[in-house]
């Protein structure tokens, strides 16, 4: 199982000029390749490109402090880059071509191999950078007895702040899925309610706005300094920061609310949103783009992969106007949260309601519980409005379970 731990690294000031003058040579170096790139059409990999390294260190000796491996994986990701832009391109993609790398806008490195080992002595954990030094590290989280160092990317965030990722490699490998699952779940996001399943549980959208205040604040204080002073540079640093406070945020929930599910359900069913296409309709774009649908379906999945849970992403078209027990389609506006059948007189949360039909299309898509009374919920399991009342649930408690509360509708 091949897996990823982030760590913050703490280098001294000298060492922070040394990460940064070995990001700017990786810089150019992608600059210089690019450019062969762009005059010779006749170069189709980048292992011919790797082995001109050694005569291109004989004039350009800078590139001597820097580790050997570091370089070329500076050539096989500018190729990798080419490839991706193909792949897109014979798909049909309109797609544009690679870009000079300025000062700024290249921002990791990668070691891989050899040149890099993680140091914990006497308490004090330091990462070892060939020609770089000992970097102190924050190891927050032990390292798998069995794991081991396949690499490591060193990353310069917005912030000025450095991390690495090191990428580690076990023995273990997932469980194996269950053939017949039994307990499965089909999710609803939404803004109001970032999450409703058919389970009952509903969670809400993470609570951001002390964080964008503070954002705006600084935003407001950046737009009055002179562009390309001293004190711009330094608020840009602090509008970086309030930035990276509501993504830590954000994903923290994500990691949280996907986590529980990955590891409580044996089949999670979500809705395959184009998030992309969402942002571009012409109100409450801010409030979809906070959302991260698309962020929290890539962590759900190689989650639900690592758990050996089944993961199913459906088409999400109809499943808030179509009735989960008898499948007929009432248009409803926005403002109506209650969904009530006109054919059969079902009645439940309007995302409860598109819960059960996102369930129902990864059961039929997985071609698992088909026809089946315990999983159709047309027939048996699918809750009346009466069974329950939601009365609060809007965040995720500190052990990673949605934080829930049900009051029998009798007691209303």
């Amino acid at each position: 199982m091949e897996f990823a731990y982030r760590f913050r690294l703490n280098p001294t000031p000298a060492q922070r000029d040394r990460l940064a003058w070995t990001l700017d040579t990786c810089r150019q170096v992608y600059n210089h390749f690019l450019h062969r790139m762009n005059r010779n059409d006749d170069i189709s990999s980048s292992f011919s490109e790797q082995n001109r390294l050694p005569d291109l260190k004989q004039w350009w000796t800078d590139l001597q402090q820097v580790n050997s491996k570091v370089l070329q994986k500076v050539v096989d990701r500018l190729y990798t880059a080419r490839s991706n832009l193909k792949k897109k391109k014979d798909k049909g993609h309109d797609v544009g071509k690679l870009k000079w790398k300025g000062n700024g806008y290249y921002h990791s490195f990668e070691y891989n191999q050899s040149g890099f080992e993680l140091k914990k002595t006497s308490g004090r954990d330091r990462l070892y950078l060939n020609k770089i030094g000992n970097v102190p590290v924050v190891a927050h989280r032990e390292l798998p007895d069995d794991a081991t160092m396949k690499g490591v990317v060193v990353k310069r965030e917005t912030t000025g702040r450095w991390y690495a990722s090191l990428q580690l490699e076990t023995n273990e490998s997932a469980p194996p899925k269950p053939d017949e699952p039994e307990n499965v779940v089909g999710i609803d996001v939404g803004i109001l309610k970032y999450a409703h399943d058919t389970d009952g549980h509903a969670v809400g959208s993470v609570d951001l706005s002390a964080e964008e205040e503070r954002l705006e604040h600084e935003q407001r204080v950046l737009s009055r300094k002179e562009h390309g002073s001293n004190n711009h540079r330094e608020q840009q640093q602090k509008v970086a920061r309030r930035y990276a406070d509501i993504k830590r945020k954000r994903r923290d929930f994500l990691h949280k609310l996907s986590t529980w599910y990955a590891k409580t359900y044996d089949l999670v069913a979500v809705e395959k949103l184009d998030a992309k296409g969402l942002l571009e309709l012409p109100s409450n774009s801010h409030n979809r783009a906070s959302a991260a649908w698309a962020t929290f379906r890539k962590l759900l999945k190689w989650k639900c992969e690592r758990e050996g849970t089944h993961f199913v992403a459906v088409e999400p078209a109809g499943t808030t106007k179509e009735c989960a027990r008898c499948g007929v389609s009432t248009d409803k506006p926005l403002w109506v949260r209650e969904h009530s059948c006109p054919a059969c007189g079902f009645e439940a949360d309007r995302d409860e309601n598109a819960a059960w039909n996102v369930l129902q299309r990864g059961l039929d898509k997985l071609n698992i519980g088909t026809g089946s009374a315990e999983s159709t919920p047309a027939e048996t399991v699918v809750p009346t409005a009466t069974a329950f009342q939601l009365v609060a649930a809007n965040h995720v408690a500190e052990t990673g379970s949605p934080t829930l509360k049900r009051e029998p509708s009798g007691e209303r």
